[in-house]
């Protein structure tokens, strides 16, 4: 679908655009000058629960998302939304109001935005944010050596799921509510405080799909250790009974070329690794002589971070 515009715009043309065109990041970065560059990014999906506040809250995070991966500030937002017209008008007040209260916790201004009729409720945010040149944290920043660090536990696509089909229970829903409506700010500024170059966000192409971004734009290879994974409390359940979306077969179908499972694998097991993710954490690459400071000053200030593997000179993604 993309290659008719591929030649359209040449990186030479734009020597300000410092993340963009052929880079696989999560946002685009526009050099303003020495100490600042702009972090741009849009991102919107249909509901992921049924409650409109909550459905707003994990849309603007996940949008917001974008910028915290790229290691920038978010400081001014636009809504972008598509609501059904027999839509009560309440509900779609409050899915306004989910995103409005998340983006002023951010300390982000929605300052307008657009709204379009459609059959089926979508909605998200286009953001904007601050960035130091020389502080970027992009999918080419990871080294050999690297500790991988996740923000957030995976589980969250089959357990939306089960929330679909009604079998999830109300502890696993407000959980996974609370993790995807929690902000990557703090998991961020972190990354750059101790000096991560190398970071991404997981969201819908799962752990091991964004890992595989990250391990190919960087050059090396990722190792991770399946006991160090942190999941949400049901989502082993759901797994277990195959409550997956459809992106999980999606996601394994294209990245498992790219991954050596050494440790023998229940197919459910497998499925979990390539999840889909709505608003998950961030996976960062830390220099080894920073991981431990980053750990104490990550647990000082109530920011949950795992070890979850490292960084290789392989050229693919290992379980072991």
């Amino acid at each position: 679908m993309l290659r008719p515009i591929e030649n359209i715009f040449d990186n030479r043309d734009y020597p300000d655009l410092l993340v963009g065109l052929g880079d696989p990041d999560d946002a685009a970065v526009w050099r303003l000058d020495d100490e600042r560059a702009l972090v741009v990014t849009t991102d919107f999906f249909t509901p992921v629960v049924d409650t409109p506040y909550e459905y707003g809250a994990i849309a603007a995070a996940n949008s917001l998302s974008d910028v915290y991966a790229m290691g920038g500030t978010p400081f001014l937002a636009l809504n972008i939304a598509a609501f059904p017209p027999e839509l009560p008008p309440d509900f779609l007040g409050e899915i306004l109001r989910g995103g409005a209260e998340k983006a002023r916790e951010a300390k982000v201004v929605v300052v307008g935005g657009h709204t379009i009729q459609d059959k089926e409720p979508k909605y998200g945010l286009i953001v904007l944010g601050f960035v130091h040149p020389e502080k970027m944290m992009t999918k080419g920043g990871a080294r050999p050596g690297d500790v991988l660090l996740l923000s957030k536990p995976l589980g969250f696509g089959t357990t939306t799921t089960a929330i679909k089909g009604q079998k999830a229970s109300q502890t696993n829903m407000n959980e996974v509510i609370e993790w995807m409506t929690r902000l990557n700010r703090d998991a961020a500024s972190l990354g750059v405080e101790f000096g991560v170059r190398g970071a991404t966000d997981i969201t819908g192409f799962s752990l091991l799909g964004h890992a595989w971004e990250m391990a190919s734009a960087s050059g090396v290879g990722l190792r991770f250790k399946w006991e160090k994974i942190p999941f949400t409390s049901g989502a082993m359940r759901y797994a277990k009974d195959f409550i997956f979306p459809g992106g999980a077969s999606d996601n394994r179908l294209y990245f498992s070329k790219n991954v050596h499972f050494i440790r023998e694998m229940e197919e459910y097991e497998e499925l979990l690794l390539f999840d889909p993710q709505t608003s998950g954490g961030l996976l960062l690459a830390v220099p080894p002589a920073n991981m431990e400071p980053m750990l104490q000053r990550a647990e000082e200030i109530g920011q949950p971070l795992w070890v979850v593997g490292e960084v290789t000179a392989g050229k693919q993604i290992e379980i072991v």
